[in-house]
């Protein structure tokens, strides 16, 4: 019998990967799209002008955190997959186990989203600084040089592989968030903390979107494949401070080019 249950378990855990990476699938196929789109520009650094009409400013917005959240299910819902296949299984007993594993992914989703609003008023603040700086005007290369050298440090901070070693230790995670209690709201709050200490190793190199091109599908694969590496690779933790080396050089490389 244990055999078997073992069997359904595996069975259910491969379903479950199979339908994130098809989520995560659509969302690439989204992207693709929107950046054939004329809409595109507004997910770049250079459009988000303070100076922007009100009804063009708050729809320059929608798209922006829109299309953030469409680059999160893309690049980092698939690394929380290992995360997810845990807490199905321990909720297996539970009817209501596809809802619960939603209200993990919509709290992870949740801060990723509050992430985005939180890059997008620092965005809109560069901007409006810009507008009122001559020097910033003619020197933007800052923001790229600034971003990869703010990115390279962090890889060398101990709270990053504080959290780091949260994501990658997904079942004590797990444990340590769920008691079987009020079960939705200890699955979303399992979801919300997962997305905080996700948020916490991968907010500086998700940054990088800005300056070096969100909505480029190119650069968003090669910062996804980092951000998974990182968390779910066994010799991930290990990658972090050679990235640090090689973002902190190309940051100087701006600086001096």
């Amino acid at each position: 019998m244990s055999a078997v249950t073992s069997s359904i378990g595996e069975r259910d855990y491969r379903l479950l990967a199979v339908l994130i990476c098809a989520l995560s699938g659509l969302a690439w196929l989204a992207l693709w799209r929107f950046g054939e789109s004329p809409y595109v520009h507004y997910l770049h650094h250079a459009y988000l002008v303070p100076a922007l009409p009100g009804a063009e400013a708050r729809l320059a917005g929608l798209i922006f955190i829109g299309g953030w959240m469409l680059m999160t299910v893309a690049m980092m819902l698939p690394t929380s997959v290992p995360l997810l296949g845990i807490y199905y299984r321990i909720a297996a007993t539970r009817r209501d186990r596809p809802l619960l594993v939603a209200l993990v992914v919509a709290g992870y989703l949740l801060v990723w989203g509050g992430f985005g609003l939180l890059a997008y008023a620092g965005a809109v603040g560069f901007r409006e600084t810009t507008a009122h700086s001559v020097w910033l005007r003619a020197n933007l290369w800052v923001l790229g040089a600034g971003t990869l050298l703010v990115a390279g440090a962090y890889q060398f901070s101990s709270f990053k592989y504080r959290c780091l070693d949260k994501c990658r230790s997904p079942f004590s995670f797990v444990i340590a968030h769920w008691t079987g209690e009020r079960h939705w709201r200890q699955a979303l709050w399992l979801g919300v903390h997962h997305g905080l200490f996700c948020v916490g190793c991968c907010w500086s190199l998700m940054l990088l979107m800005f300056p070096f091109g969100a909505g480029n599908i190119g650069w968003m694969l090669v910062l996804g494949l980092l951000m998974a590496i990182e968390k779910n690779v066994s010799w991930g933790r290990r990658f972090g401070k050679p990235l640090g080396v090689v973002l902190l050089t190309l940051g100087l490389v701006v600086i001096l080019v």
